[in-house]
């Protein structure tokens, strides 16, 4: 599950990347637009930088702007630096594997499928960059998914 440090970094970058090119965002303006905590926030931005998302300038005219186009954004890869792997248990991890002590990996039904449940959100996350992402339509359902629910 996307914890609300992850959410609150996609909103971040989400309203970053609304911004016109090389204009700087103050993180007040940015919390209070997105309903996040400033101190959080600044946290947030700081992994964010470090992980090269987004540039900072310090001083009265300093804030924070993307470090590159939204489109080379891709979503799996904040998810990662702010949350941590994709994988809903350990087992399943690519990234931050730990076998399991209390079962056989190799004939495990809840490994083979969560390794599949993993794969699922890799291909969406990792597919979709910051720029897809600011320009959905905003529907709650994809149309795959609406239509497998009638």
């Amino acid at each position: 599950m996307l914890t609300k440090k992850g959410k609150y970094g996609l909103k971040a970058l989400v309203h970053l990347s609304r911004m016109p090119a090389g204009q700087l965002a103050f993180v007040n303006d940015i919390a209070v637009a997105n309903n996040i905590p400033k101190k959080f926030l600044d946290a947030i931005l700081g992994e964010l930088r470090n992980a090269g998302f987004v540039q900072s300038r310090k001083g009265k005219d300093g804030g924070y702007r993307l470090a590159r186009p939204a489109a080379e954004i891709k979503i799996g890869h904040v998810v990662r630096v702010l949350d941590g792997p994709l994988a809903p248990i350990p087992c399943a991890s690519r990234t931050q594997y730990q076998r399991c002590e209390d079962c056989n990996e190799e004939t495990c039904e809840v490994r083979h499928m969560m390794l599949e449940v993993r794969q699922a959100i890799a291909d969406v996350l990792d597919n979709r960059s910051l720029a897809a992402m600011r320009d959905a339509d905003n529907d709650d359902y994809p149309l795959e998914l609406s239509s497998q629910s009638n």
